[in-house]
């Protein structure tokens, strides 16, 4: 059973944060707004210091027993420096204090924590909703008989009924009829994909049609909804290289402020100010040295961006990858099953005179329909109408088929079956030569001694292969074709699509070595598959990208999966990782300057000779509002055109 308690642990932190935050608010707004006693400022302000702000100050203790200085310790250094100097002030009766302040900075720091969850929330909401389509119940066949079981029962080998408007429980394979299914959900895809026995069924699709019976191959944490969740979860949840720099940028911070504000002190009592003064400016600088905004920079970036991929089913395992996309500058797409649909396909049909295209091919998928090679399958997936029945139909190894259909023989196959029953191609000799040298496999359709047409099978180019390569080269990257395939048939389809640079008649364990080769050329190179063979190019790409119908073990060794196995998704990519890591800069640059101008003016560096002065609240609403336009910021990225 597919169980998220990782998605109601993160629901209810997002609620107490949220608690927590109006909780503050409305303890603050009297602090900041009305004049009172300091004794009754100290009563309103100590439960938001101590409760509200529990979560930094706990984590700033933690941080401290591992010999570590983090955000929370910052966080906790601000807040506090404002509430003992209150308290101080309290105790010796001096007519001023910092409550509001020490409040106005756990509120807003609470805010952005807030924002922050909710971001990543609105994700994890949208793929618990994804999980909850799995039906709560399936049918199990069961030594012949039908029961209705709890999914959360189904276990792998298990056989299950699906009848058309049923979800589809787990991921499994089809053993018995052929139907029609809606994938949208989980690939994009709108138009239902038709599926015959042995095809792939995934848990949460729709079966549109027919009633048929599936085996349950994978169950519970392991299906691929589960998996969607898992990834998107471990991505928001990692760390970037610039959100490492701006940890360490906060431990630095953490002595930076704490020095600001003794060095503050020191030198307006040296100076001769009032130790009113001179402690309101210490503390100022105390407080505006915080950063949350350093905090918030990079994770609300990440956890938008994650979930936005998400939505365009393009998942990406973790915060590196995401980052790194936007370094590539080439990519290299196998051929079959990426840039081609990765099965045949009839590509021409050329009929002799006085034979319509669709009588050959009606011909051709009555003998065609009596045999599971992938040719006559591709002839029968390409015929509008049920096939014509044909009798003695006969497989001739290596040659193709023979039979009878309305009392007529018939032959669908090669050259050399034709030649051995005496018949003469004529005309369609030379047609058959031409759609070989571009690459199509040919089959002859004879009978009764004569030769009625040819057919041309390859491996189809995908309908979006040539906007994807054409997309990528208007965002500076160069796209490389890596094929196993003949040199002729790897360059018609680059000449298809628009790729100038192939790689032919490569052996599956030279893959890795070309991706090598790439990078040895100071190429940054993300490469794209979906076969077993690529997994080892896959791993040694900087970026590794998984067509989503590929195998689990291209999917594994991937950084990035797209769902909708379309490579226009890859420009997409691109250019949701080049939006996101232009986010962070932003964010980070906003954060960087902020400090380097904030805390010498709360010091009183610049003003203090004009007679003004900082006051510690008007520094924790400027390190406040600093926090929540890098939130703001960040959030933006939902609008973002990939």
């Amino acid at each position: 059973m597919m169980h998220d308690h990782g998605g109601d642990m993160a629901a209810q932190m997002e609620a107490d944060m949220r608690r927590r935050f109006w909780i503050a608010l409305v303890l603050t707004i009297p602090l900041v707004v009305l004049h009172m006693p300091s004794w009754l400022q100290l009563v309103l302000a100590t439960p938001v210091v101590w409760w509200c702000g529990s979560v930094f100050l706990v984590g700033a203790v933690t941080a401290l027993r591992t010999r570590s200085l983090d955000m929370d310790v910052l966080i906790a250094t601000g807040v506090l420096t404002a509430y003992f100097a209150s308290v101080y002030l309290t105790v010796i009766h001096y007519p001023a204090s910092y409550y509001d302040a020490a409040a106005m900075l756990v509120t807003f720091v609470l805010f952005g924590h807030w924002m922050l969850m909710k971001s990543q929330r609105g994700t994890t909401d949208a793929l618990r909703a994804l999980l909850a389509l799995v039906p709560p119940t399936a049918r199990l066949i069961r030594n012949g008989q039908e029961t209705t079981v709890p999914t959360a029962e189904v276990v792998v080998g298990d056989l299950l009924r699906l009848l058309p408007g049923d979800k589809i429980p787990v991921d499994g394979s089809l053993v018995d009829g052929t139907t029609d299914v809606d994938e949208s959900l989980i690939t994009g895809e709108s138009r239902p994909v038709h599926k015959t026995t042995g095809d792939t069924l995934v848990g949460g699709s729709i079966n549109a049609s027919g009633a048929v019976t599936m085996r349950a191959t994978k169950v519970g944490s392991d299906t691929v909804l589960a998996q969607i969740t898992a990834l998107v979860s471990r991505a928001q949840n990692s760390k970037s290289p610039r959100q490492r720099l701006a940890d360490k940028a906060a431990a630095v911070l953490v002595v930076v402020a704490i020095g600001a504000g003794i060095l503050t002190f020191a030198a307006w009592t040296i100076s001769g100010a009032t130790f009113l003064t001179a402690l309101t400016f210490a503390v100022s600088a105390v407080v505006i040295a915080c950063p949350d905004a350093l905090g918030l920079a990079t994770p609300t970036a990440i956890a938008v961006s994650t979930g936005l991929g998400a939505k365009h089913n393009i998942l990406i395992k973790n915060a590196d990858a995401l980052e790194g996309v936007s370094r590539v500058r080439t990519v290299v797409f196998d051929k079959t099953g990426t840039i081609t649909e990765g099965h045949p396909t009839v590509t021409d049909i050329s009929p002799a005179p006085g034979v319509s295209a669709e009588d050959l091919l009606r011909l051709a998928s009555a003998l065609a329909s009596q045999s599971t090679h992938p040719l006559s399958v591709a002839i029968t997936r390409a015929t509008p109408v049920a096939p014509q029945p044909a009798s003695q139909v006969q497989n001739i190894p290596g040659l193709g088929l023979t039979g009878r259909v309305n009392g007529s023989s018939v032959i669908l196959g090669s050259l050399a079956l034709l030649d051995r029953d005496r018949i003469d191609p004529g005309p369609l000799r030379a047609v058959a030569e031409r759609l070989a040298s571009q690459g199509r496999s040919v089959t002859y359709v004879a009978t009764d001694g004569h030769a009625l047409g040819v057919i041309g099978i390859a491996d189809a180019v995908r309908s979006t292969s040539a906007a994807a390569i054409s997309d990528l080269t208007s965002l500076g990257i160069t796209s490389v074709l890596l094929s196993g395939d003949t040199t002729a048939t790897a360059e018609r389809v680059a000449r298809a699509v628009g790729i100038t640079r192939v790689f032919a008649e490569v052996r599956p364990e030279q893959k890795a070595e070309y991706i090598a080769r790439l990078q040895r050329e100071g190429q940054v190179t993300a490469m794209v598959g979906d076969g077993v063979n690529d997994a080892p190019a896959l791993a040694q790409a900087d970026i590794g990208i998984a067509i989503g119908a590929g195998t689990d073990v291209a999917i594994q060794a991937a950084e990035v999966v797209l769902m909708k196995s379309d490579p226009a998704d890859v420009a997409h990519t691109v250019r949701l990782s080049r939006a996101t890591v232009r986010k962070m800069k932003q964010n980070l640059a906003w954060a960087a300057v902020y400090n380097v101008l904030a805390i010498p003016i709360a010091a009183g560096v610049f003003f203090h000779s004009l007679g003004w002065v900082l006051p510690p609240q008007v520094s924790a609403l400027l390190m406040s509002g600093s926090s929540i336009f890098v939130a703001t910021n960040a959030v933006s990225l939902r609008f973002a055109r990939i």
